[in-house]
Order: structure tokens, then sequence, then C-alpha cells
């Protein structure tokens, strides 16, 4: 029943679900987590990316990739587009419902949460100040440092790494991006991250919710695209010399 689709549904599903998890600990009201901070919310999401990759290898994923960006800078570095299509598609559906599950999961707090900002930062991304250009930059900046730290951690000058130590690396990747440039944008640096969840929050009857800010979201889907295209390139063209 393995196969490279549900090893990414899967794998994005619980990173998600751990991912947004733990926004959702330390935001909601009479969560024992609240009000835990920045480090643990960073830690999560490194912790997130690391049993995502775990599970979705476990699962038929080799790549294991669990973010449309990835997929697309792998596929130019490589000229082969073919996993681009089912892997994005898994990915969303993936996020989309491990964010169902959070709903779910932390279900009697959202009536007692009043700020639709903090409900909605529980799903999707908002950058701390809006100013398109900046958090356009921070996005795609933060993406482009994603894939060169994900080819250096499994590049072949890296001798003897074994793929769980390989996880373990990327996953301290992402926490080392959100402690360091996750402060202006909320570092999406993954458009299913982004898009899945915020098309959860728009669908489902979450009390007090609010928007769902749809005019913002065009940047955490756009701007991780054309950060991973960027280093895609630069990877393939580092490849031909």
């Amino acid at each position: 029943m393995s196969s490279p689709f549900l090893g990414e549904f899967l794998g994005t599903f619980v990173l998600i679900l751990l991912g947004n998890g733990v926004v959702a600990g330390a935001l909601l009201e009479h969560s024992k987590a609240k009000d835990s901070g920045w480090i643990v919310i960073t830690a999560g999401w490194a912790f997130a990316v690391l049993i995502g990759i775990l599970t979705a290898n476990a699962f038929g994923s080799p790549d294991a990739h669990l973010n449309p960006a990835v997929t697309l800078a792998f596929s130019i570095q490589s000229g082969d587009f073919s996993k681009l299509a089912p892997y994005t598609t898994a990915q969303i559906l993936g996020a989309f419902l491990g964010s169902v599950f959070v709903t779910l999961h932390y279900l009697p707090h959202w009536k007692e949460t009043k700020d639709p900002l903090r409900i909605l930062a529980i799903f999707s991304t908002e950058p701390a100040i809006r100013h398109k250009f900046s958090n356009f930059f921070s996005e795609f900046l933060g993406t482009f440092v994603l894939i060169l730290g994900v080819y250096a951690i499994f590049s072949p000058q890296i001798k003897g790494l074994t793929s769980h130590l390989g996880a373990f690396l990327v996953g301290l990747l992402v926490w080392s991006i959100g402690l360091s440039m996750g402060g202006t944008t909320g570092y999406a640096i993954n458009p299913a991250r982004d898009f899945g969840p915020r098309l959860a929050h728009f669908l489902l009857p979450i009390p007090g919710k609010g928007s769902s800010r749809w005019e913002y979201a065009w940047i955490p889907i756009l701007a991780p695209f054309c950060g991973a295209a960027l280093a895609g390139i630069l990877l393939r063209t580092y490849a031909s010399q």
C-alpha cells in the first residue's frame, strides 16, 4: 500500500498536525502551553519536520519533500518535473487534513479564544508588519536558504550520512530558519503549509475565527516558489560545472 503519494500525504499531515499543533498550544486560551513563546513554537516545528520526514519515508516517499517549493527546486535541478504535480497535490491535501485534526484536537478551546488573529495564526502565517516587498523577500530568502541547506545536508561531500541523521539535520535547519528569520512573516517557506491550513480555516465552522486574509495569501505561496526556483537554477548550474 505504500507509495510516494501516500508518503508525501501522511508526512505532510504529520508535519502540520504537530507544527500547527504547537502553535495552537501556545496561543489558545486555557491551553496548558499558553504563552510558551517563540522558542517552543520554532522547536515544535523543527520536531514536526523531523517526524514528518520519517513518516513520509516509512510510507513510501524516499524524497520526503513535504513542501511543493522543495519539489520544484529539485525538479529544476534534475530537469525531471514528473513528481511536481502528484507531490504538490499530496502535500496540500495532507496539510489541509492536518489542520482539520488540529481543530478537532483543540475543539473546546476555540470558543474560549476571542482574538481572531490568534486563531488565524494557528492555521496560516501573517507578517509582523504588513509590507509587501519585505514580506515577499523574507519568504523568498527563507526558502532559498532552506533549499541550499537541504542540498548541503545531503550533498555527496557529506560522508557517512544516514537518512535518519539527515532528517534530524533538516529539522535543525528549519529550527535555525525559524529562530533567525521567522520573526518577520512567521516563515511559511512552504506553499502547502500555508495554503492547506488557510483553506481549512476558511471552510471549518470555528467560533470567532474572523477573516482568512486571502489578500495576503499569495505571498507565502508565490515567494517560496520563487526562492526555490532560484535555488534550483543555482544547483543545476553548479552541478553542470
